[in-house]
């Protein structure tokens, strides 16, 4: 929860919950911080858990030599995830030097996302010699690059390698991605963004084989520093490619006189569908696959009917894309054809659990207590 100044808030079950009341300065800042309202602070009760990988001390899984760090592993927090990315090239590194580095046709670590732990653990393999290569599925800055605009981001201090203390508590998600561009620009990063992870996969004679579609790679280590939202799911039609397709909305103020088609039935779909259809000049379709809305906030469901009945939203239920073209989209309407014009599409359909990856690559989850990670943590000073 990178808007908390204290850091005193856990993600536990999709909400904030506040978890040492003692230190929390009390004026719902991070409420209030929260784009869409979806913050609710509560008094956490203890033992709260989360099905999350099994990590040892130093951020291993059970398969040997996979790493997980950030918002993966536990709590959400900027912090936390840089220190981590440090910490476990450092493990990394260690070994090494004790057990000598034999022949190997691959890097010595595959670093899988460049958030926040990503970019810090792209740095110190950097600082440390190690060969690496990091692959990030969306831009550089993972979750951070999706915040909406001027979002204020919220940090203790924390050291970055190569760059030294960070001591800078309020700023704006553009001054953080500000930052990191710096850092990879003087420090020649090495980050293949837009190339998702697809698996993981231990090899026999030893080291791991990360695949994504656009290649292989192979690597001693890997660490993965992925969000626990997974990949958005994709409708798998053609057209999906074009740079008109997008998963998530930043700013629906940049979208202006266009005709835009929203598809999916969650209250993240109906959102974005109801912030663009009130941006001046567009003209805004809803497309889900169901006869009717059944899993939103009564208070989305009341206002997405008000805009429809008002003209300003057209929703079109029973449907589904087919294809998307340059200028239109074809739509399947209970097994009628139909084209639509068209210059955006958002696909927000949910997304693929991060949780599937990682069983996939052979790591062990397990119920963790959230509460008593996060009171460790505000009660640590570092």
């Amino acid at each position: 929860m990178d808007v908390c100044p204290e850091d005193v808030l856990a993600v536990i079950a999709g909400k904030a919950a506040l978890v040492s009341p003692a230190r929390c300065i009390g004026h719902g800042l991070c409420a209030d911080a929260c784009p869409v309202g979806a913050i609710e602070i509560v008094m956490a009760k203890p033992g709260i858990a989360a099905d999350l990988p099994a990590l040892n001390a130093q951020y291993e899984t059970n398969v040997p030599n996979l790493f997980v760090v950030g918002e993966l592993g536990g709590l959400a927090l900027i912090k936390n995830a840089v220190n981590q990315g440090r910490e476990v090239i450092d493990t990394i590194a260690k070994r090494f030097a004790t057990r000598g580095r034999p022949p190997f046709d691959g890097v010595d670590v595959c670093i899988v996302g460049a958030g926040p732990g990503g970019i810090s653990a792209s740095l110190r393999a950097a600082e440390r010699k190690l060969s690496y290569v990091t692959l990030e599925q969306d831009d550089f800055g993972g979750t951070v690059a999706r915040y909406p605009r001027q979002k204020l981001v919220l940090t203790s201090p924390v050291d970055f390698p190569v760059f030294g203390k960070f001591t800078k508590l309020q700023l704006s998600k553009e001054d953080l991605l500000k930052f990191w561009e710096r850092v990879r620009r003087e420090a020649k990063l090495s980050v293949r963004t837009g190339e998702r992870a697809e698996r993981v996969i231990r090899q026999d004679g030893g080291g791991f084989l990360v695949t994504s579609a656009k290649g292989e790679y192979r690597a001693r280590s890997v660490v993965l520093a992925l969000g626990r939202r997974g990949s958005p799911r994709k409708l798998d039609v053609p057209g999906e490619q074009l740079t008109k397709v997008m998963y998530s909305l930043l700013d629906a103020e940049a979208y202006t006189g266009n005709k835009i088609l929203v598809v999916g039935g969650g209250d993240s779909a109906v959102e974005t569908a109801m912030g663009l259809a009130h941006q001046r000049g567009n003209t805004v379709t809803l497309s889900y696959r169901k006869e009717s809305f059944t899993r939103i906030k009564e208070r989305n469901a009341q206002r997405v009917k008000e805009l429809a009945k008002g003209g300003k939203l057209s929703l079109i239920f029973n449907s589904q894309p087919t294809e998307i073209r340059e200028r239109a989209v074809l739509l399947d309407i209970a097994g009628k054809p139909r084209e639509i014009p068209n210059d955006y599409v958002w696909v927000l359909a949910g997304s693929l659990p991060a949780n599937d990856f990682l069983r996939q690559a052979g790591v062990q989850l397990g119920s963790r207590d959230l509460t008593k990670e996060a009171l460790a943590e505000a009660a640590s000073p570092s």
